[in-house]
């Protein structure tokens, strides 16, 4: 039997936001679904989607359109609807604990500030869930992380990033063709 995978980047809506730090799961979905030849343009549970496969897999990819602190009413919708096992979840966001050009995968854990998994902790009722988290750095100074993670990312950074979300989108298959545990061995 086909196994279904639902890979979740966050992110905030609108064009204004495109190519903001908090947007770097949206663009993480934006690259899978560049290296899938996959279309994102079905909405579903309050998100844009597209359902592709990869090998003996089906992918559900998925942006949520709700604004990231609401994220978790499109995760648990699509979770619910597709019949998700947890163990198939992933949610890939931004972290400012991590440095910019630094990946981590998760097997859980709490939300670390993030309010778009804070949601999706709420709505699933666990934190038991994979994460995927990008790292955006620290801001500098004494700026707002709220300020700070709304700013679009330095122009000298695009090639940093292109590369970061390469690596993020082969750390995605890895644990879609290996499980989390190999796919943590491998890019963590």
């Amino acid at each position: 039997m086909t196994e279904t995978y639902l890979i979740v980047g966050l992110g905030n809506p609108g064009r204004e936001y495109r190519e903001n730090r908090h947007n770097v799961g949206f663009m993480l979905i934006d690259r899978l679904a560049v290296r899938l030849n996959a279309r994102m343009t079905r909405m579903q549970s309050k998100a844009i989607i597209a359902s592709t496969r990869h090998g003996d897999a089906k992918i559900i990819l998925a942006k949520p359109q709700t604004f990231m602190n609401l994220s978790g009413q499109a995760v648990q919708g699509l979770v619910r609807f597709y019949k998700i096992p947890l163990e198939n979840l992933i949610v890939a966001h931004d972290d400012l604990d991590l440095p910019f050009e630094t990946i981590r995968l998760r097997p859980g854990g709490g939300a670390g500030g993030q309010k778009g998994i804070k949601s999706a902790i709420q709505h699933l009722g666990t934190n038991d869930f994979s994460r995927l988290r990008l790292g955006i750095g620290r801001p500098p100074g004494r700026m707002d992380p709220a300020a700070y993670v709304l700013q679009d990312f330095a122009k000298g950074d695009e090639q940093f990033l292109s590369e970061t979300l390469d690596r993020a989108a082969d750390a995605v298959f890895a644990f879609v063709d290996d499980g989390l545990d190999a796919a943590m061995n491998r890019f963590n």
